[in-house]
């Protein structure tokens, strides 16, 4: 039998491959024999086993330039997987404008710039994949959280959008939401010993419920939805999302 989870001789892009989920999404569609190229802001350890673009993805300028310059070594682009993000905390009320901006620009904007300076090439090709990983706070709103729900919620329907205008070309756009998953972005929430279990419990005073499944994933856990996404596992599947919170939306 073929194994759909065999990406020998796929080529596969990941943002936010330095730390956290698109870390561990690099890593697996590695080990899976994928030709990963890896993309972020920076990358914090001496080696990876990927190839490491350091990029600015809300900088259209530097995406339109990096884009050109992998696809003159590898010109095929079988997945793309937009896993950069990033998290300003506060009130509405107390949200700088500039916070609100950045979280747009990177959440939002950086998927928006892949996607869209990779777009001839997936029409080129008549196929391919793009998975966007999202967040259920793009689904119920969180307090002190707005610049990251809105965000959010926005890149979602940008990988809808993308969807439907790439449909015609065989590409198919498909969304991944987490919930509190153990990344460094989700340890800088948790200011004491106890955070995790309160996390797991939920906080009734912030109408934020807990995790029905009593743990926090693990971002292999998200890694393993990205790569259905991405097989032909899901080859008549598009326009989709999962979410990935243990329950703790309760299907909202």
């Amino acid at each position: 039998m073929i194994n759909p989870l065999d990406f020998s001789g796929k080529t596969v892009w990941v943002t936010g491959a330095g730390r956290g989920i698109g870390l561990e999404v690099a890593n697996q569609f590695v080990s899976l024999g994928a030709k990963v190229m890896g993309f972020d802001l920076s990358f914090d350890n001496a080696f990876y086993d990927f190839d490491c673009v350091t990029l600015d993805i809300s900088d259209e300028d530097a995406v339109s330039h990096a884009v050109k310059n992998v696809l003159l070594d590898f010109p095929t682009l079988d997945v793309l997987v937009n896993g950069a993000g990033i998290l300003r905390l506060g009130s509405l009320e107390e949200t700088s404008f500039a916070d609100f901006k950045a979280c747009f620009n990177v959440n939002a904007g950086g998927a928006f710039l892949m996607i869209k300076h990779t777009m001839p090439t997936f029409k080129r090709q008549q196929g391919g994949v793009i998975v966007t990983i999202s967040s259920n706070a793009a689904k119920v709103p969180r307090q002190n959280m707005a610049a990251y729900c809105a965000s959010k919620a926005a890149l979602s329907a940008l990988s809808h959008t993308a969807g439907l205008e790439l449909a015609p070309y065989g590409v198919r756009c498909n969304l991944v939401c987490p919930g509190s998953t153990d990344t460094p972005m989700q340890r800088m929430l948790w200011t004491h010993e106890d955070a995790e279990q309160n996390t797991i419990k939920g906080f009734p005073e912030q109408y934020k419920l807990g995790i029905p499944l009593g743990k926090i994933a693990q971002p292999t856990d998200i890694a393993q939805v990205v790569l259905f996404f991405a097989s032909d596992m899901s080859n008549h599947i598009t326009m989709q999302d999962v979410v990935v919170d243990g329950g703790a939306t309760l299907n909202a």
